[in-house]
Protein backbone atom coordinates (compact mmCIF):
# COMPACT_ATOMS: atom_id res chain seq x y z
CA UNK A 1 0.00 0.00 0.00
CA UNK A 2 1.78 3.55 -0.98
CA UNK A 3 -0.20 6.56 0.51
CA UNK A 4 0.14 10.33 -0.99
CA UNK A 5 -0.66 13.03 0.71
CA UNK A 6 -2.60 15.11 -1.85
CA UNK A 7 -5.02 12.93 -4.10
CA UNK A 8 -4.92 14.06 -8.04
CA UNK A 9 -5.27 11.60 -10.95
CA UNK A 10 -7.03 8.02 -10.15
CA UNK A 11 -6.59 5.45 -12.47
CA UNK A 12 -8.62 2.46 -11.73
CA UNK A 13 -8.37 -1.21 -13.71
CA UNK A 14 -10.92 -2.85 -13.76
CA UNK A 15 -9.77 -6.82 -14.56
CA UNK A 16 -6.52 -6.27 -13.02
CA UNK A 17 -5.59 -9.56 -11.98
CA UNK A 18 -5.18 -10.30 -15.82
CA UNK A 19 -1.47 -11.19 -16.74
CA UNK A 20 -1.49 -7.68 -18.84
CA UNK A 21 -1.44 -5.66 -15.57
CA UNK A 22 2.15 -5.24 -15.27
CA UNK A 23 2.06 -3.62 -19.14
CA UNK A 24 -0.11 -1.11 -17.82
CA UNK A 25 1.73 -0.36 -14.53
CA UNK A 26 5.06 -0.12 -16.46
CA UNK A 27 3.53 2.50 -18.81
CA UNK A 28 2.07 4.78 -15.77
CA UNK A 29 5.12 4.95 -14.11
CA UNK A 30 7.35 6.00 -17.01
CA UNK A 31 4.87 8.81 -18.13
CA UNK A 32 5.06 10.87 -14.65
CA UNK A 33 5.72 14.20 -16.55
CA UNK A 34 2.61 13.57 -18.69
CA UNK A 35 0.35 11.59 -15.98
CA UNK A 36 0.83 12.18 -12.39
CA UNK A 37 -1.34 9.66 -11.25
CA UNK A 38 -1.99 9.89 -7.40
CA UNK A 39 -3.56 6.52 -6.65
CA UNK A 40 -3.88 3.49 -8.90
CA UNK A 41 -6.35 0.77 -7.83
CA UNK A 42 -6.48 -2.78 -9.07
CA UNK A 43 -10.00 -4.42 -9.11
CA UNK A 44 -10.64 -8.04 -9.91
CA UNK A 45 -12.79 -10.29 -8.50
CA UNK A 46 -10.09 -13.07 -8.19
CA UNK A 47 -8.43 -12.52 -5.66
CA UNK A 48 -5.48 -15.14 -5.87
CA UNK A 49 -4.84 -13.80 -9.12
CA UNK A 50 -5.70 -10.23 -7.79
CA UNK A 51 -3.09 -10.53 -4.94
CA UNK A 52 -0.14 -11.98 -7.14
CA UNK A 53 -0.45 -9.50 -9.75
CA UNK A 54 -0.85 -6.50 -7.39
CA UNK A 55 1.85 -7.78 -5.58
CA UNK A 56 4.26 -7.31 -8.52
CA UNK A 57 2.45 -4.23 -9.66
CA UNK A 58 3.96 -3.05 -5.88
CA UNK A 59 7.73 -4.13 -6.76
CA UNK A 60 7.55 -2.72 -10.38
CA UNK A 61 6.13 1.03 -8.65
CA UNK A 62 8.23 0.85 -5.99
CA UNK A 63 11.64 0.64 -8.03
CA UNK A 64 10.00 3.38 -10.27
CA UNK A 65 9.98 5.46 -7.21
CA UNK A 66 6.31 6.58 -6.96
CA UNK A 67 5.28 7.31 -4.61
CA UNK A 68 1.19 7.36 -4.86
CA UNK A 69 -1.39 5.46 -3.47
CA UNK A 70 -1.83 1.22 -4.81
CA UNK A 71 -5.09 -0.12 -3.92
CA UNK A 72 -5.93 -3.95 -4.32
CA UNK A 73 -9.81 -4.38 -4.03
CA UNK A 74 -12.27 -6.41 -5.17
CA UNK A 75 -15.13 -4.24 -4.48
CA UNK A 76 -16.17 -2.31 -7.52
CA UNK A 77 -17.47 0.88 -5.97
CA UNK A 78 -14.19 1.47 -3.90
CA UNK A 79 -12.44 1.60 -7.27
CA UNK A 80 -14.54 3.33 -9.30
CA UNK A 81 -14.86 6.38 -7.08
CA UNK A 82 -13.23 9.36 -7.75
CA UNK A 83 -11.81 7.64 -10.42
CA UNK A 84 -10.66 9.95 -13.63
CA UNK A 85 -9.93 7.12 -15.86
CA UNK A 86 -11.22 3.88 -15.97
CA UNK A 87 -9.36 1.01 -18.09
CA UNK A 88 -11.61 -2.04 -18.41
CA UNK A 89 -9.75 -5.64 -19.50
CA UNK A 90 -11.74 -8.00 -18.23
CA UNK A 91 -12.57 -11.57 -19.71
CA UNK A 92 -16.53 -12.41 -18.73
CA UNK A 93 -15.87 -16.57 -18.40
CA UNK A 94 -12.42 -16.06 -18.58
CA UNK A 95 -9.75 -18.87 -20.87
CA UNK A 96 -12.76 -21.51 -20.44
CA UNK A 97 -15.20 -19.24 -22.63
CA UNK A 98 -12.69 -18.44 -25.32
CA UNK A 99 -11.73 -21.69 -25.53
CA UNK A 100 -15.48 -22.75 -26.31
CA UNK A 101 -15.37 -19.38 -29.33
CA UNK A 102 -11.93 -21.00 -30.70
CA UNK A 103 -13.49 -24.67 -30.73
CA UNK A 104 -17.89 -24.39 -30.57
CA UNK A 105 -17.82 -22.66 -34.79
CA UNK A 106 -15.33 -25.43 -35.99
CA UNK A 107 -18.14 -28.38 -35.60
CA UNK A 108 -20.27 -25.81 -37.96
CA UNK A 109 -17.21 -25.36 -40.27
CA UNK A 110 -17.11 -21.77 -39.14
CA UNK A 111 -13.64 -20.20 -37.90
CA UNK A 112 -13.50 -20.17 -34.32
CA UNK A 113 -11.79 -17.27 -32.76
CA UNK A 114 -12.52 -14.64 -30.27
CA UNK A 115 -13.14 -11.38 -31.70
CA UNK A 116 -14.52 -12.18 -35.39
CA UNK A 117 -17.00 -14.28 -36.92
CA UNK A 118 -19.47 -16.54 -34.57
CA UNK A 119 -16.87 -16.45 -31.37
CA UNK A 120 -16.10 -13.06 -31.47
CA UNK A 121 -20.11 -12.41 -31.61
CA UNK A 122 -20.69 -14.75 -28.85
CA UNK A 123 -17.92 -13.05 -26.66
CA UNK A 124 -19.65 -9.10 -27.60
CA UNK A 125 -22.91 -10.82 -25.61
CA UNK A 126 -21.09 -12.13 -23.60
CA UNK A 127 -19.05 -8.81 -22.43
CA UNK A 128 -21.37 -6.00 -23.42
CA UNK A 129 -23.59 -6.13 -20.59
CA UNK A 130 -20.72 -6.03 -17.86
CA UNK A 131 -19.35 -3.70 -19.31
CA UNK A 132 -22.29 -1.44 -19.71
CA UNK A 133 -22.81 -2.03 -16.28
CA UNK A 134 -19.45 -0.96 -15.17
CA UNK A 135 -19.89 2.42 -17.15
CA UNK A 136 -23.16 3.22 -15.90
CA UNK A 137 -21.32 2.84 -12.51
CA UNK A 138 -18.34 4.47 -13.42
CA UNK A 139 -21.18 7.63 -14.70
CA UNK A 140 -22.40 7.73 -11.31
CA UNK A 141 -19.02 7.54 -9.33
CA UNK A 142 -16.08 8.46 -11.09
CA UNK A 143 -15.18 12.20 -10.56
CA UNK A 144 -16.67 14.73 -13.29
CA UNK A 145 -16.06 14.18 -16.80
CA UNK A 146 -14.52 10.29 -16.13
CA UNK A 147 -12.88 8.96 -19.41
CA UNK A 148 -13.75 4.96 -19.70
CA UNK A 149 -11.42 3.56 -21.89
CA UNK A 150 -11.95 0.05 -23.22
CA UNK A 151 -9.49 -2.74 -24.03
CA UNK A 152 -11.92 -5.34 -23.66
CA UNK A 153 -12.63 -7.68 -26.85
CA UNK A 154 -14.04 -7.47 -29.11
CA UNK A 155 -12.92 -3.71 -29.00
CA UNK A 156 -15.01 -2.11 -31.87
CA UNK A 157 -18.42 -3.88 -31.32
CA UNK A 158 -18.37 -3.04 -27.39
CA UNK A 159 -16.87 0.77 -27.98
CA UNK A 160 -19.76 1.02 -30.44
CA UNK A 161 -22.54 -0.06 -27.62
CA UNK A 162 -20.66 2.22 -24.99
CA UNK A 163 -20.92 5.57 -28.08
CA UNK A 164 -24.34 4.40 -28.76
CA UNK A 165 -25.43 3.97 -24.99
CA UNK A 166 -24.21 7.56 -24.72
CA UNK A 167 -20.93 7.21 -22.66
CA UNK A 168 -17.80 9.24 -22.33
CA UNK A 169 -15.51 6.12 -23.91
CA UNK A 170 -12.83 5.46 -26.41
CA UNK A 171 -11.54 2.30 -27.22
CA UNK A 172 -8.11 0.87 -27.53
CA UNK A 173 -6.10 -1.63 -29.45
CA UNK A 174 -2.49 -2.36 -29.41
CA UNK A 175 -2.26 -3.53 -32.82
CA UNK A 176 -1.99 0.22 -34.51
CA UNK A 177 0.86 1.02 -32.18
CA UNK A 178 2.38 -2.60 -32.37
CA UNK A 179 3.08 -1.65 -36.62
CA UNK A 180 4.04 1.32 -35.77
CA UNK A 181 7.08 0.20 -33.28
CA UNK A 182 7.79 -2.72 -35.67
CA UNK A 183 8.08 -0.55 -38.59
CA UNK A 184 10.10 1.97 -36.88
CA UNK A 185 12.21 -0.73 -35.77
CA UNK A 186 12.84 -2.04 -39.44
CA UNK A 187 13.32 1.57 -40.81
CA UNK A 188 15.77 1.94 -37.99
CA UNK A 189 14.20 5.78 -36.70
CA UNK A 190 12.26 6.57 -33.53
CA UNK A 191 8.61 5.68 -33.41
CA UNK A 192 7.60 9.46 -32.91
CA UNK A 193 8.83 9.74 -36.95
CA UNK A 194 6.43 7.10 -38.23
CA UNK A 195 3.05 7.72 -39.12
CA UNK A 196 0.59 5.31 -40.37
CA UNK A 197 -2.30 5.64 -42.64
CA UNK A 198 -4.07 3.47 -40.36
CA UNK A 199 -7.74 2.79 -41.47
CA UNK A 200 -10.92 0.12 -40.80
CA UNK A 201 -12.74 -1.65 -38.10
CA UNK A 202 -11.11 -3.00 -34.73
CA UNK A 203 -8.44 -6.45 -35.64
CA UNK A 204 -9.90 -5.57 -39.50
CA UNK A 205 -7.59 -2.85 -40.49
CA UNK A 206 -4.84 -2.03 -43.42
CA UNK A 207 -1.79 0.32 -43.56
CA UNK A 208 -2.17 2.14 -46.75
CA UNK A 209 0.80 4.60 -46.05
CA UNK A 210 3.86 4.64 -44.00
CA UNK A 211 4.84 7.98 -43.49
CA UNK A 212 8.17 8.90 -42.19
CA UNK A 213 9.11 12.21 -42.20
CA UNK A 214 6.57 12.76 -44.22
CA UNK A 215 7.67 10.60 -46.85
CA UNK A 216 5.57 7.41 -47.57
CA UNK A 217 8.47 4.37 -47.53
CA UNK A 218 5.09 1.57 -47.93
CA UNK A 219 5.84 0.78 -51.75
CA UNK A 220 9.68 0.70 -51.14
CA UNK A 221 8.71 -1.54 -48.55
CA UNK A 222 6.80 -3.91 -50.47
CA UNK A 223 8.83 -3.42 -53.30
CA UNK A 224 12.20 -4.93 -51.16
CA UNK A 225 11.06 -6.29 -48.14
CA UNK A 226 7.24 -7.92 -48.60
CA UNK A 227 8.88 -11.43 -48.04
CA UNK A 228 9.18 -10.06 -44.33
CA UNK A 229 5.88 -8.60 -44.50
CA UNK A 230 4.02 -11.95 -45.53
CA UNK A 231 5.92 -13.78 -42.50
CA UNK A 232 4.80 -11.33 -40.08
CA UNK A 233 0.91 -10.47 -41.31
CA UNK A 234 0.87 -14.65 -42.04
CA UNK A 235 -0.42 -13.94 -45.83
CA UNK A 236 0.77 -14.49 -48.92
CA UNK A 237 3.24 -12.16 -50.37
CA UNK A 238 1.50 -12.13 -53.35
CA UNK A 239 -1.86 -11.17 -51.68
CA UNK A 240 -0.45 -8.60 -50.26
CA UNK A 241 1.01 -7.06 -53.13
CA UNK A 242 -1.70 -6.96 -54.86
CA UNK A 243 -3.77 -5.23 -52.12
CA UNK A 244 -0.80 -2.33 -52.16
CA UNK A 245 -1.21 -2.33 -48.66
CA UNK A 246 -0.12 -4.38 -45.08
CA UNK A 247 -3.08 -6.12 -43.98
CA UNK A 248 -4.07 -6.95 -40.05
CA UNK A 249 -3.06 -10.23 -39.15
CA UNK A 250 -6.75 -10.72 -38.33
CA UNK A 251 -7.56 -10.34 -41.98
CA UNK A 252 -6.41 -14.08 -42.66
CA UNK A 253 -9.51 -15.35 -40.97
CA UNK A 254 -11.17 -13.76 -44.25
CA UNK A 255 -8.89 -13.76 -47.00
CA UNK A 256 -7.67 -17.43 -46.53
CA UNK A 257 -10.78 -19.03 -44.80
CA UNK A 258 -10.24 -22.16 -46.00
CA UNK A 259 -6.61 -22.68 -45.29
CA UNK A 260 -6.91 -21.18 -41.57
CA UNK A 261 -10.01 -23.72 -40.69
CA UNK A 262 -7.74 -26.44 -41.68
CA UNK A 263 -5.33 -25.76 -39.75
CA UNK A 264 -7.67 -24.96 -36.83
CA UNK A 265 -9.02 -28.63 -37.03
CA UNK A 266 -5.46 -29.76 -36.55
CA UNK A 267 -3.63 -27.73 -33.98
CA UNK A 268 -3.83 -26.26 -30.31
CA UNK A 269 -6.46 -23.43 -30.15
CA UNK A 270 -5.03 -19.89 -29.46
CA UNK A 271 -7.05 -20.77 -25.73
CA UNK A 272 -4.74 -23.30 -25.10
CA UNK A 273 -1.69 -21.58 -25.38
CA UNK A 274 -2.58 -18.90 -23.67
CA UNK A 275 -3.72 -20.82 -20.57
CA UNK A 276 -0.10 -22.52 -20.45
CA UNK A 277 1.40 -19.09 -20.92
CA UNK A 278 -0.41 -17.20 -18.00
CA UNK A 279 -0.04 -20.45 -15.77
CA UNK A 280 3.59 -19.84 -16.62
CA UNK A 281 3.41 -15.99 -16.33
CA UNK A 282 1.71 -16.04 -12.88
CA UNK A 283 4.32 -18.69 -11.47
CA UNK A 284 6.83 -16.12 -12.16
CA UNK A 285 5.02 -13.20 -10.96
CA UNK A 286 5.10 -14.89 -7.13
CA UNK A 287 8.40 -14.84 -7.34
CA UNK A 288 9.33 -11.70 -4.58
CA UNK A 289 12.60 -10.90 -6.43
CA UNK A 290 10.69 -9.94 -9.26
CA UNK A 291 10.01 -6.35 -10.30
CA UNK A 292 9.73 -5.82 -13.79
CA UNK A 293 7.31 -7.32 -16.60
CA UNK A 294 9.11 -10.97 -17.96
CA UNK A 295 9.91 -11.09 -21.60
CA UNK A 296 7.32 -13.86 -21.38
CA UNK A 297 4.73 -11.71 -21.28
CA UNK A 298 5.17 -10.67 -24.97
CA UNK A 299 3.91 -13.70 -26.51
CA UNK A 300 0.77 -13.20 -24.18
CA UNK A 301 -0.04 -10.99 -27.17
CA UNK A 302 0.08 -7.22 -25.21
CA UNK A 303 2.83 -5.93 -27.07
CA UNK A 304 3.22 -2.32 -26.86
CA UNK A 305 0.09 -2.15 -24.85
CA UNK A 306 1.41 -0.19 -21.44
CA UNK A 307 2.56 2.62 -24.35
CA UNK A 308 -0.62 2.52 -25.96
CA UNK A 309 -2.94 2.71 -22.77
CA UNK A 310 -0.76 4.98 -20.74
CA UNK A 311 -0.28 7.41 -23.61
CA UNK A 312 -3.83 7.99 -24.48
CA UNK A 313 -4.47 8.37 -20.72
CA UNK A 314 -1.85 11.08 -20.33
CA UNK A 315 -3.05 13.03 -23.69
CA UNK A 316 -6.68 13.05 -22.52
CA UNK A 317 -4.67 14.56 -19.25
CA UNK A 318 -2.71 17.02 -20.45
CA UNK A 319 -4.51 17.51 -23.75
CA UNK A 320 -1.24 17.30 -25.87
CA UNK A 321 -3.20 16.99 -29.04
CA UNK A 322 -0.72 14.38 -30.51
CA UNK A 323 -2.10 11.33 -33.21
CA UNK A 324 -2.85 8.10 -32.38
CA UNK A 325 -4.87 5.16 -33.22
CA UNK A 326 -8.24 4.61 -31.40
CA UNK A 327 -11.65 3.23 -32.03
CA UNK A 328 -14.09 6.02 -31.98
CA UNK A 329 -17.33 7.41 -34.34
CA UNK A 330 -16.25 7.54 -37.99
CA UNK A 331 -17.81 10.97 -37.94
CA UNK A 332 -16.94 11.72 -41.70
CA UNK A 333 -12.78 10.42 -41.59
CA UNK A 334 -13.35 7.45 -43.71
CA UNK A 335 -16.15 9.21 -46.68
CA UNK A 336 -17.23 6.15 -47.17
CA UNK A 337 -18.47 4.19 -44.00
CA UNK A 338 -21.15 5.36 -41.88
CA UNK A 339 -20.64 8.28 -39.21
CA UNK A 340 -21.80 6.63 -36.38
CA UNK A 341 -19.90 3.32 -37.17
CA UNK A 342 -16.73 2.76 -34.58
CA UNK A 343 -13.98 2.93 -36.60
CA UNK A 344 -10.40 2.29 -35.83
CA UNK A 345 -8.31 5.24 -37.21
CA UNK A 346 -5.89 7.49 -36.13
CA UNK A 347 -6.88 10.64 -34.02
CA UNK A 348 -6.09 13.84 -32.89
CA UNK A 349 -6.35 13.46 -28.58
CA UNK A 350 -6.63 16.14 -26.37
CA UNK A 351 -9.07 17.08 -23.12
CA UNK A 352 -12.32 16.40 -24.89
CA UNK A 353 -11.45 12.88 -26.51
CA UNK A 354 -10.29 11.63 -30.01
CA UNK A 355 -11.03 13.42 -32.70
CA UNK A 356 -10.58 11.19 -36.27
CA UNK A 357 -8.82 13.07 -38.95
CA UNK A 358 -9.96 12.34 -42.26
CA UNK A 359 -8.64 10.46 -44.70
CA UNK A 360 -9.12 8.60 -48.56
CA UNK A 361 -12.05 6.51 -49.06
CA UNK A 362 -11.22 2.87 -48.41
CA UNK A 363 -11.59 0.74 -52.03
CA UNK A 364 -14.00 -1.97 -52.52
Amino acid sequence: MYDAEAMGVKVAVVGAGSTYTPELVEGFATREDRLPVDELALLDIDPERLDIVGALAGRMLSKAGWSGRLALTGDRDEALEGADFVIVQLRVGGQAARLQDETIPLEFGCIGQETTGPGGFAKALRTVPVVLELAEETARRGAPGAWFVDFTNPTGLVTQALLDDGHHAIGLCNVGIGFQRELAAHFGVEPARVELDHVGLNHLSWERAIYIDGVNRLPELLERDIGLVADETDMPAELIRALGAIPSYYLHYYYLTDEVLQHQRTHRTRAEEVMDIERELLEMYKDPALDTKPKLLEERGGAFYSEAAAALVASLHAGTGDVQIVNVRNEGAIPNLPDDDVVETRARVDRDGAHPLPTQPLPP
